[in-house]
């Protein structure tokens, strides 16, 4: 019977997350996400759903404007150009990606979107502390924290399948797994 519980309660979680975000996953812009990438092999668009899903659930569990941070995590980086690319062409410091793309996002999602004011600190001020913008709001920072999370755990993700997929990464592993299982 627990299983059940927790399974309906996590499915009516699913449900109220894509309810909430639902308008913005439909929009033709915000599915453009898809065509860049983000971390590694992860798209923009991925990375955004994962980040607010990750919001969703803290924020409801800290009992924190869990809506508005939820959308405001979807369209954090909605800046649509490859950053890959991007970095080659800065002129000054500020100008790297990761200096200039909330404005961009921010620019953005207020063209397409009536954004409060959480939404929009969010996506202003997600990239603190790397940034001097100190976020606003709690649900700001969740947000940062969930994006740094989710950047990590994607990177690390991909450095993975790496050593998994490539044969010398693959005899690499084994001969440090040799290595160190010797030494327990």
């Amino acid at each position: 019977m627990l299983v059940t519980k927790e399974l309906a309660i996590q499915k009516s979680s699913y449900e109220e997350f894509f309810c909430i975000i639902q308008d913005l996953i439909k929009n033709e812009t915000v599915q453009k996400m898809r065509s860049f990438k983000q971390h590694s092999n992860t798209s923009c668009y991925k990375h955004c759903l994962q980040v607010a899903f990750y919001t969703y659930v803290v924020c409801k569990k800290l009992h924190l404007d869990y809506i508005s941070a939820t959308r405001g995590a979807m369209l954090h980086d909605l800046f649509l150009y490859d950053w890959h690319t991007h970095i080659l062409e800065a002129k000054k410091f500020t100008d790297m990606h990761a200096f200039s793309h909330p404005k961009t996002a921010l620019k953005n999602a207020t063209a397409i979107f009536n954004l409060n004011e959480i939404e929009q600190d969010v996506i202003l001020n997600h990239m603190w502390p790397i940034t001097i913008k100190i976020p606003h709001f709690k649900e700001t920072l969740v947000v940062t924290f969930a994006d740094k999370f989710s950047a990590m755990k994607e990177t690390f993700s991909y450095l993975t399948d790496l050593l998994h997929t490539k044969k010398a990464y693959k005899y690499a592993y084994v001969f440090l797994s040799l290595i160190v299982f010797r030494i327990i």
